[in-house]
């Protein structure tokens, strides 16, 4: 079986009755957990991105609470949990001030509650997400580049 284009699909989707359609965004939600979560995101938190932010921050700090007292591995392993989690819910909005400011949270929280320096694969975990930062800021306008470069200024 062939999978179809993005552009057949979007082709195919507007000759698709609005009822069949919200059958279909069903049926693909109860398949796969992103599914379901992009979905919530779309329907019921995408009018107000300050708080959806929030939520994300919360669960972020959740994540590193889980972190304390763990032997060198399961930090390593934690860390790239709470990393993909964050990038997870970047892709699902989408914007990239939300980007900057997630990706600018999790460094700082990071860079307090982890003891790096010593340990390489952190080390560069972190460096990967600042550069990540930088590239994206570069896209973002002036003002926000001015407010949010003092922070990642701070972290590197």
């Amino acid at each position: 079986m062939n999978t179809a284009s993005l552009a057949e699909l979007r082709r195919a989707l507007r000759n698709v009755p609005s009822g069949d359609l919200a059958e279909l965004c069903i049926r693909l939600a109860r398949y796969k957990k992103e599914n379901k979560e992009l979905l919530s995101y779309l329907l019921f938190e995408v009018d107000d991105e300050p708080e959806y932010i929030k939520g994300v921050i919360a669960e972020i700090d959740q994540h590193f609470r889980e972190l304390t007292r763990t032997t060198p591995y399961m930090t390593k392993k934690g860390i790239r949990k709470a990393l993909t989690f964050t990038n997870q819910k970047i892709r699902y909005s989408g914007q990239k001030r939300t980007e900057v400011e997630l990706l600018i949270y999790f460094c700082k929280k990071f860079k307090k509650e982890i003891s790096f320096r010593n340990n390489l694969t952190l080390k560069n975990i972190y460096l990967r997400q600042i550069q990540k930062i930088k590239k994206t800021l570069a896209t973002l306008h002036e003002d926000l580049q001015f407010d949010f470069g003092d922070e990642v200024k701070k972290l590197e």
